[in-house]
């Protein structure tokens, strides 16, 4: 590690690239349950796949985006950067991607826009707020992530001068506060909040009657937008969608990010990291719903970030960090985004209708997954970056360091 702390925004293209393993992880499990392929998911071969591939590991990755987007915004923050500069340039980062694969959606689905409540919450990015909207406005499944992030970046600006105060020798403990507090947050939900509480695994297809694979996914069928209410289970909408319990997961990648900064995390051996991953997403297996989803992987997935980020600054190269897998992290993103619009137009033109295997499910996943990949590069070379290029520039790099300290508390952005 250097002596003296780096530059702000040093390129740390480890983290980078290990965005696509997280963005892969999800694919998977919606390849399970949103590609409706009939007989084969009503087959014990089906379920026994579904029992390896269960829901947490696509939480798994959402949790290390909400995470490593609170280390992203606190490490790239600069000297000088205006608030009105920093949500442009975060608003821009995400609504373009958003609305695209919202619209892509809207063509090939039929849904009924002259009902606002399945398609206006969800293109303001609020339909996780209200749990009636959380999935009838759903829409594009994998936008409830963004309300989240959303709310992270609208409150990093005031939350700063707080982080920024923090000393350097309290951070380990102000992590582990947090820490705590997700804990404490999932055992009262477990306990006093109406929902599922078994260990089973209960985000799984929603089958149809039939042998025959039907024309839409069920989340996007004339049926389920037809309907006035889809329930959801109190502690699983609070504990999962809801953006106010998934914040202090971002500010654990903040504080993460002061640690590698400040030269408080020097670890760079990833192994004992990834060790603590391995063993906390095999504990998911034996915890009650309440816990599955991220309160047992924030810490371990924040290890995993700081020591990615610290082995880039130490100039240790690894696959991450390749030319492949930094071009495969930059589009992760709207990868993520586009995967469930791709996969439901795989089914309309496709699938619906016929009758596939195990075989089948597997050669129309390998379909989306290319797909899904052309269509986020195309998205992000066209859309993305020359956006950002455009119209959200960052401000000359200041050599010296403005990451947050004990002793001088971030004034050039709260002036603002």
């Amino acid at each position: 590690m250097p002596a003296t702390p780096p530059a702000p925004g040093a390129q740390l293209p480890a983290l980078t690239g290990a965005r696509w393993w997280a963005a892969a992880v999800v694919f998977v499990l919606h390849a399970l349950v949103f590609l409706p392929v009939y007989p084969f998911q009503k087959s014990e071969l089906f379920r026994a796949l579904h029992a390896v591939v269960p829901m947490q590991q696509g939480a798994a990755g959402v949790t290390f985006f909400f995470v490593l987007s609170g280390f992203v915004i606190c490490w790239s923050f600069r000297r000088g950067m205006s608030v009105r500069g920093y949500y442009l340039r975060r608003l821009l980062k995400i609504y373009p991607t958003h609305v695209i694969s919202a619209l892509v959606l809207v063509l090939v689905v039929a849904a009924p826009l002259a009902r606002p409540v399945v398609w206006l919450p969800n293109l303001l990015l609020v339909h996780t707020w209200v749990p009636k909207w959380t999935t009838l406005g759903g829409l594009n499944v994998p936008s409830w992530s963004l309300c989240a992030e959303l709310l992270f970046y609208l409150s990093f600006p005031l939350a700063l001068p707080l982080v920024a105060r923090i000393p350097r020798s309290r951070l380990w403990p102000a992590a582990a506060g947090l820490l705590v507090l997700i804990m404490v947050l999932h055992t009262g939900l477990h306990l006093w909040v109406d929902g599922p509480k078994g260990t089973a695994n209960v985000f799984a297809a929603r089958l149809l009657p039939g042998d025959v694979s039907p024309e839409f996914e069920i989340h996007v069928s004339p049926e389920w937008f037809a309907q006035s209410d889809i329930p959801i289970p109190a502690s699983y909408w609070l504990g999962y969608p809801f953006p106010a319990s998934r914040l202090p997961e971002f500010y654990v990648g903040v504080l993460a990010a002061r640690m590698v900064a400040e030269g408080v995390w020097r670890n760079t051996r990833l192994s004992t990291p990834l060790a603590a991953l391995v063993l906390a997403y095999g504990a998911t297996w034996f915890v009650p719903i309440d816990y599955k989803m991220s309160a047992l992987l924030v810490g371990p997935t924040a290890a995993v970030v700081a020591t990615l980020a610290a082995r880039d600054l130490a100039g240790i190269s690894g696959i991450n960090a390749s030319r492949p897998l930094v071009w495969l992290g930059d589009i992760s993103f709207a990868f993520y985004m586009i995967q469930f619009p791709v996969m439901v137009l795989v089914t309309r033109l496709f699938i619906g209708g016929r009758r596939w295997s195990a075989g089948g499910w597997a050669m129309w996943a390998g379909v989306s997954f290319i797909a899904s990949i052309i269509a986020a590069a195309a998205i992000y070379h066209g859309v993305d970056k020359p956006l950002m290029n455009r119209f959200a520039k960052r401000p000359p790099r200041d050599n010296r360091y403005a990451a947050p300290r004990a002793h001088s508390p971030i004034k050039a952005l709260t002036k603002r």
